[in-house]
């Protein structure tokens, strides 16, 4: 690799960015949250310069983070009903703070030699992803087939002596639905065990929202909550708050090891080294914003999202699935002369992401639109140009796949999956050689649709592999 001028550096990723989908102006309603605010981007970059050589492995050597991160939890903790018990770490993500919420929970119980955790099929993937990594088995209890949120009574039926976490959302991310949380909480309590809320979407957002039951530490028997600040904090990736109700509940999430000769390793997260960068970061964007600030964000994110909902009802050929009480929303198909897939590739083409989500149990295949501050105002032409992209899709018809390909995905075996299958598929799809991937993907999604879930895992993975190489 050859030098090159900073200048030319800054040159060169400037172009690489050109090519990605935009993380401003509410356009992608997914994986990115705008508050539309000036100036919030150069102080969260001015406050991330200032500290990103620091390292968070060490609060002694470095105080300024110590104070950062108290400031930034205790911050969450006020807005989500903690008192003076209330506990809290900085991750990196809603994914770790998931992660160290299942381990704290399975290390709380070492009597328990086969343990479990009880969720609603709607939990979010991190909590199948933390159950994969630290051998706690995933009780997935199914969601009401109508309004998704969970049934409080199937849960608390699932829960047994194996049991060292129940988990409920607020809201689920596939339906931007907030389970019974008061209702599970009482009988994870009534069986001695850990309740996690996931309040990763929602956390920011909830306390200002009308009409939402209670889902925080005021709620009986909940024992930690997760929420995101780089989602409706609008704070820089990544940073997320995981609180526990009290010290003894946390003590469990730390590891500490000294059986070895350097240093004791002692850790509050999954991570060692740090950057303070993030912490930093979070730390003055909170500050800077104050809670009359991200009041009036939340109620411009859920006044927009109102507003959607109602347009969409509008739309001969669409229907929000559920009963959202948050910033988010699924969109699904009320005919089967169109399908979903084709209408996000239809708003791709008028310059919005929305994301699909394929069908499972009683959810259908649909599109997911994360609301932001950002889309306050803009409503009306989301809305116009949801209407065209569905006019365009009825025109089109639903996608077409050749019977002989789906006989073949049917045939196919996750774990002996051949690379010369794999190839046969990307060919299906159009995906061959070094094209990358197509311009419209409502072919690879159907196709991908057609896959059983194990199938997909491994064919995405298989896929994933192929990108990175």
């Amino acid at each position: 690799m050859t030098d090159v001028s900073a200048d030319g550096v800054l040159a060169e990723l400037r172009a690489l960015r050109a090519g990605d989908l935009p993380t401003h102006g509410g356009r992608t309603l997914a994986y990115v949250y705008d508050s539309a605010l000036p100036g919030l981007d150069e102080l969260a970059a001015s406050a991330h310069a200032l500290a990103a050589s620091v390292n968070g492995l060490d609060p002694t050597a470095f105080p300024s983070l110590l104070r950062l991160e108290n400031d930034v939890v205790r911050t969450a903790a006020r807005l989500l009903g903690g008192d003076d018990r209330t506990v809290g770490t900085v991750t990196s993500g809603g994914t770790e703070s998931c992660l160290l919420a299942v381990v704290a929970a399975r290390d709380a119980r070492p009597d328990v030699e086969r343990p479990s955790m009880v969720l609603p099929e709607t939990a979010h993937a991190a909590f199948h992803k933390a159950g994969h990594y630290f051998g706690v088995r995933v009780v997935a209890v199914p969601v009401d087939p109508v309004t998704f949120q969970a049934d409080a009574a199937a849960m608390a039926a699932a829960i047994d002596s194996s049991t060292v976490l129940v988990v409920a959302s607020a809201p689920s991310y596939a339906h931007g639905v907030v389970d019974p949380i008061a209702d599970i909480a009482a009988a994870a309590a009534a069986h001695g065990v850990r309740f996690h809320v996931d309040a990763c979407i929602g956390g920011w957002v909830l306390p200002h929202g009308p009409d939402v039951p209670p889902f925080d530490f005021s709620v009986p028997g909940v024992t930690s909550i997760s929420v995101d600040l780089h989602k409706y904090a609008y704070c820089p990736k990544g940073t997320s708050v995981l609180l526990h109700a009290s010290a003894d509940l946390r003590r469990s999430q730390y590891f500490a090891s000294a059986a070895w000769p350097g240093y004791t390793m002692l850790n509050s997260t999954t991570q060692s080294t740090r950057s303070g960068g993030p912490l930093a970061a979070a730390w003055a964007v909170l500050r800077h914003i104050g809670d009359d600030g991200y009041r009036s964000l939340a109620l411009r994110a859920l006044e927009s999202t109102r507003v959607l909902r109602e347009g969409i009802a509008e739309i001969d050929g669409l229907r929000v699935l559920g009963a959202p009480s948050s910033t988010l929303l699924a969109v699904a198909a009320s005919r089967d002369d169109f399908d979903v897939f084709t209408v996000a590739d239809e708003m791709k083409a008028r310059n919005w992401y929305v994301q699909p989500q394929f069908a499972y149990r009683s959810s259908p295949a649909n599109l997911h639109l994360t609301v932001t501050a950002a889309n306050h105002g803009q409503e009306s032409e989301l809305l116009a140009d949801l209407r065209a992209s569905v006019k365009a899709a009825v025109e089109a018809g639903p996608v077409a796949v050749a019977p002989e390909v789906l006989e073949f995905i049917g045939g196919l075996e996750p774990d002996s999956l051949t690379p010369e299958e794999f190839g046969g598929l990307l060919a299906a799809a159009g995906m061959t050689g070094d094209t990358g991937l197509p311009e419209r993907m409502a072919t690879v999604n159907t196709l991908l649709a057609a896959a059983r879930p194990a199938l997909r895992e491994r064919l995405l993975v298989e896929f994933l592999g192929a990108l990175y190489s």
